[in-house]
């Protein structure tokens, strides 16, 4: 189950899997990167409860073997559109081993992404059921599944490097990034502050259909784009109905010249 679509871990025997995150920066792949993220243990709370729900189980998925690992990103290493989410399911990504599978939340963005011509398949059950991405990669600002789905701030901070680098090799193709919730777009922000892009004062808040261009000193230039997550909460309520999901993503598809 660990094969095509997630990464077995690197080797970090000279620092250690509890230092995973820093050595993100000496990654040149997302390949590479991929297999980093995958083998982290620095958070030990984390660590801890995602090999409590891997051995629980739920009944549904009694008969299954748990990913119970950090699940990397998903998608292309050029890709021109980066979703940024808020951290996998305890029962999704930390069982299936790939992000946004496996669960509700991941049903509704896999069906808009497919509806919109961005993934070819719109209902994602495990890590080689065969969906591929168009143009678009998945990831998170925490790689692993935490407790009530609430990361902590520091778990968060901890986790940074990884998206940072993820930015960063993605640097030659990445022209739009769509966040989903307010935790990610706090992460993301943070993250791109700190790689020297040029925020503006005071931080753009979050906001469904916000939209912003950032510049970077180098030239370089990217749109950020804000979404309602699609966790069942917003999604059962009405807060974010399909149509108002796919408008964002069209839009995003659009400034990402992927039509």
């Amino acid at each position: 189950m660990a094969g095509d679509r997630r990464c077995e871990p690197t080797d970090l025997r000279a620092n250690g899997p509890e230092k995973a995150p820093l050595a993100a920066e000496n990654t040149h792949s997302i390949a590479e990167l991929d297999r980093l993220v995958s083998s982290c243990f620095a958070c030990p709370r984390l660590v801890a409860w995602r090999a409590e729900v891997a051995r629980v189980k739920r009944a549904t998925f009694r008969d299954q073997d748990y990913w119970a690992r950090p699940v990397p990103g998903f998608g292309p290493d050029d890709a021109a559109f980066l979703v940024v989410g808020l951290a996998p399911a305890a029962h999704g990504g930390n069982r299936t081993g790939r992000m946004f599978t496996g669960d509700q939340s991941g049903d509704v963005l896999f069906a808009a992404l497919h509806a919109v011509g961005l993934a070819t398949g719109a209902q994602p059950v495990s890590a080689d059921d065969g969906i591929e991405m168009i143009g678009t990669r998945l990831t998170a600002p925490v790689h692993c599944a935490p407790p009530e789905n609430k990361p902590t701030a520091a778990e968060r901070h901890r986790c940074a490097p990884f998206l940072s680098r993820e930015l960063e090799l993605l640097r030659p193709s990445l022209k739009v990034i769509m966040v989903l919730g307010g935790f990610g777009w706090q992460a993301l922000f943070t993250v791109l502050g700190e790689g020297g892009w040029t925020i503006p004062r005071p931080r753009p808040r979050f906001g469904h259909g916000a939209e912003l261009a950032l510049t970077h000193p180098d030239g370089r230039t990217v749109t950020i784009l804000g979404c309602y997550h699609v966790s069942p909460h917003n999604t059962f309520t009405g807060r974010l109905t399909p149509a108002m999901l796919e408008n964002v993503l069209r839009r995003a598809k659009a400034l990402a010249d992927l039509e």
